[in-house]
């Protein structure tokens, strides 16, 4: 089915291409710190939780591969983004933390993107069209937040995924 004789999945690819493009370009108002959009994410999980969490826990969370993630901690823990410390309960596991830079870090990022979108909306939108916007967002948080799995053989379907988005510096999410 190509989606033109249905509603549903045009809409759903407009949105998609639309979230899409504002991803990219949100991408390039990053700071220059050179933390991949991979680690980017771990460290904005760490924060969502607001605790500290096991590598086998935020694995599953991110849908990563334990040996992945093991790299990307590493790099954040060296360059003082996360903290590791032995789990009380379980000796043989590290619990994970995001540190003071780490939040600081996000911060800066979120910052710099919000007041480029802010100014692009202002110059290119009415005060009409912002509040449509708005509403969108919520809606598209709406639709992030009923949690709805993708089929159980999509990730079967991308053998390599991981290390291809890994290498072009992008996270699962913004590669779709």
């Amino acid at each position: 089915m190509d989606g033109h004789d249905d509603p549903a999945l045009e809409t759903a690819d407009a949105v998609r291409r639309s979230v899409l493009g504002l991803g990219r370009q949100l991408r390039l108002m990053r700071s220059a710190h050179g933390v991949s959009a991979a680690k980017l994410g771990l460290l904005r999980r760490l924060e969502r939780t607001g605790g500290s969490m096991t590598a086998s826990d935020l694995a599953s969370l991110e849908r990563l591969q334990p040996q992945s993630l093991t790299r990307l901690i590493a790099d954040l823990d060296e360059r003082g983004l996360i903290r590791r410390t032995q789990d009380q309960i379980d000796r043989r596991q590290f619990l994970i933390e995001i540190t003071k830079d780490g939040h600081d870090l996000l911060a800066r990022d979120a910052d710099r993107q919000n007041t480029w979108l802010s100014e692009s909306m202002s110059k290119a939108l009415t005060p009409s069209e912002r509040e449509i916007l708005r509403v969108a967002a919520l809606l598209l948080d709406q639709l992030v937040e009923a949690g709805v799995e993708p089929p159980a053989d999509a990730a079967s379907q991308d053998t390599g995924r991981e290390r291809v988005l890994q290498a072009l510096n992008l996270s699962p999410w913004e590669s779709a």
